[in-house]
């Protein structure tokens, strides 16, 4: 294992912690029993991840081709998981990467410039204070929790010498072991049956922090599946109606020390499940209460809140204010929009002029949820498709649908992983259908639609279809490199032949702009002579699509 935690380390860890929580996001809402069974944990802690994921690109992308150093990469990733925490988990761990920033940077204990890497009695540090830390934010700790998981990664780090990796692997076994005795100490999980999904969500980022360090995947938490979960959250939920506080009120504020801790104090009186993190005159701010307007004021007082958002428990409803857009959308809603993931100017032209909200999708920058939700909102339906249009956004998607849902948006995700697959689905919509006939109709359009990407190599490499030299034209068959050539025409011809070979009716091309139009023509003449009573419809990508889209179906 690397004995290390450098940059390259810690960006790594970050997108495979994103990873996980994408991966295991359904099934962590579905055991959050505690504090309040609103289901919602798993996309809470995704959504606070996936913020520091993004500011932890954006130091590598201005810094580029130069590499940060470690005290900006780690400092980032606190920041962006501060600004972008949601729910009382999510605040923890907010909390828990900011203490460990705190230590790997060298901002406490007067330790020595770690501007390349950390070694293990670094990480063993940073694991302690991030577990103080997130005590420390909490007004009232509850054992059984993610506090209690915490505490737990940092004991067993602290009993094991190494490097970076041997230390992150007994991080992560002891928070196991700290997470499977959970429901025996808080006794809303043990009646449930669950284990605390706070303490699952850490579970999975201390997996991902360890794999970053090995290059080797961990067992995953064992627990009960999804249905028997769910089942289980929706009895304690049962239980919990009409208990507790009715708001959950989150924003941040810029404010000094001594206001925080007055806030702190005027909070804890008017709510439960009170949690303040930051520092340096920003915080992030967590409480549930009944009296949802003296939340705010409270922060008012104390300094500039902003980005407030208010959940009513009972009703299922958020309301987002965004004081400095100005863009939220007036009237009376539509019944059915379609919002779309499109990569290439062309293709988002096309799909406005089917009714689509379109979100662009630049090359090398992927929208993020927050960008979906926001989407969302524009379309202002109270029924809305999403159309991720993309493999690797389907996480991202399944998080913004879920956030939309809180919002009282009827939101149905259909899995397409390519902008053809979305073009087939507009096809058959019709907003007149009832909203569960119009999904199926537009799922099975999309599933029935195999697509192809033409892409250029960038350099050598091992793929299914063989070695590749860079500069060499990529045929890629639903996500798989099948055809190598050294010529576009051919190679895009090649590549329809092995798609049309288990049959088709219609072919779609869709061209990016350095593909000239004649390539279009022999591709048309190719199918027209090779392949009877196939036709071919052919668009143009425009700016910043793919090289070559090509879809069958």
């Amino acid at each position: 294992m690397p004995q290390v935690l450098d940059v390259h380390a810690v960006r790594t860890w970050c997108a495979l912690a994103l990873e996980a929580l994408g991966r295991d996001r359904e099934e962590i809402d579905a055991i959050n029993v505690y504090p309040v069974a609103d289901g919602d944990t798993g996309t809470n802690l995704y959504l606070t991840v996936e913020s520091a994921v993004q500011a932890v690109e954006a130091v590598f992308t201005g810094l580029e081709p130069a590499p940060p150093a470690l005290p900006d990469v780690v400092h980032a990733m606190a920041h962006g998981a501060l600004i972008g925490a949601r729910g009382n988990s999510g605040t923890i761990l907010a909390q828990l990467l900011r203490g460990m920033a705190q230590v790997l940077a060298g901002d406490v204990g007067g330790e020595a410039d770690h501007s390349e890497s950390a070694d293990g009695d670094s990480l063993r540090r940073a694991l302690r204070r991030a577990a103080e830390s997130a005590r420390e934010a909490v007004a009232h700790p509850v054992e059984g929790t993610v506090l209690t998981v915490a505490d737990a990664a940092a004991d067993a780090a602290d009993g094991h010498s190494g490097g970076c990796g041997d230390v992150a692997r007994a991080a992560y076994d002891g928070a196991r072991a700290a997470l499977d005795a959970t429901p025996g100490q808080l006794a809303v999980l043990g009646r449930a049956g669950v284990v605390d999904a706070g303490g699952r969500g850490l579970v999975a980022v201390l997996g991902a922090l360890t794999e970053a360090l090995s290059g080797d995947p961990v067992a995953p938490p064992g627990g009960r599946g999804v249905h028997h979960a769910r089942v289980a959250a929706d009895q304690s939920q049962d239980c919990a109606d009409g208990e507790g506080p009715a708001f959950e009120v989150i924003y941040l504020l810029e404010a000094d020390d001594q206001a925080v801790a007055r806030l702190r104090t005027r909070l804890d009186g008017l709510g439960d499940s009170l949690v303040v993190v930051g520092g340096d005159g920003l915080w992030n701010v967590h409480v549930h209460v009944d009296d949802a307007g003296a939340a705010v004021e409270a922060g008012v007082e104390a300094g500039r809140p902003y980005r407030i958002r208010i959940t009513h428990f009972a009703a299922g409803d958020a309301h987002t204010t965004h004081p400095t857009s100005g863009s939220a959308p007036t009237g009376e809603r539509a019944q059915r929009a379609i919002v779309a993931v499109v990569p290439g100017e062309g293709l988002a032209g096309l799909y406005s002029e089917a009714g689509a909200t379109v979100v662009p999708e630049r090359p090398g920058e992927v929208p993020g949820s927050g960008e979906l939700v926001e989407a969302i909102r524009r379309a202002h339906a109270r029924e809305v498709v999403l159309l991720p249009n993309d493999a690797e956004l389907r996480h991202t998607a399944a998080a913004a649908a879920e956030q939309a849902r809180t919002e009282g948006v009827r939101v149905a995700l259909i899995p397409t992983r390519s902008a053809i697959q979305g073009i087939a689905a507009l096809a058959v919509h019709e907003k007149e259908r009832r909203f569960d006939e119009d999904v199926v109709a537009m799922t099975s359009a999309a599933g029935a639609t195999r697509y192809a990407e033409l892409a250029v190599a960038e350099r050598q490499s091992w793929t299914m279809a063989g070695i590749c030299q860079a500069g060499d034209f990529l045929g890629l068959i639903d996500g798989d490199v099948a055809v190598i050539g050294e010529e576009v025409t051919r190679t895009a011809r090649t590549t329809l032949d092995r798609m049309l070979a288990a049959g088709g009716e219609m072919v779609t091309l869709v061209l990016g702009d350095e593909v000239p139009d004649e390539v279009a023509d022999r591709l048309e003449q190719h199918v027209r002579e090779t392949y009877l009573a196939v036709d071919t419809v052919v668009y143009r990508g425009g700016r910043n699509s793919a090289l070559m889209l090509i879809g069958v179906e």
